[in-house]
């Protein structure tokens, strides 16, 4: 959707001993913690990260969210972690792509959706607020 490189970023990730169950294989609940990183990451690259957020007047809740287990990633194991921006002018749907950063396997996709609330009355915004906009640098109409 968003052809601009500031809307997408890779990370890499060498897999900790911490992430890893008694097989050596990464625990379904540490994708999301990938996740979170490559998002803090993408959303540096517009300084809008979630201090930049919260002093907007925003905050930014997950509201919904998924993961796709396509194949193991182990102990060890060098990921690139890619994000990006797939939806913007109602929520924040940002889209993942894990991969095996020696093959390029794909190993696990999903995404993440966050809805604008208000900081200080605690309502839902409908649309996204002008500054996400003013941050990515597009024009809101």
């Amino acid at each position: 959707m968003l052809n601009d490189p500031r809307f997408s970023v890779e990370i890499s990730i060498k897999v900790p001993f911490h992430d890893v169950d008694a097989m050596g294989v990464v625990w379904h609940g540490n994708y999301f913690r990938y996740f979170e990183v490559a998002r803090e990451a993408l959303l540096g690259q517009f300084d809008y990260g979630y201090r930049a957020m919260q002093e907007s007047g925003y905050v930014w809740p997950v509201v919904d969210t998924r993961v796709k287990y396509r194949d193991v990633v182990k102990f060890e194991q060098q990921i690139l972690v890619r994000a990006t921006i797939l939806e913007y002018e109602n929520r924040l749907k940002i889209g993942y792509e894990i991969v095996d950063a020696q093959t390029g396997k794909r190993t696990t996709t999903g995404y993440t959706i966050q809805v604008a609330v208000s900081a200080t009355s605690g309502e839902l915004c409908f649309v996204s607020p002008p500054v996400l906009f003013e941050r990515m640098g597009l024009s809101h109409e």
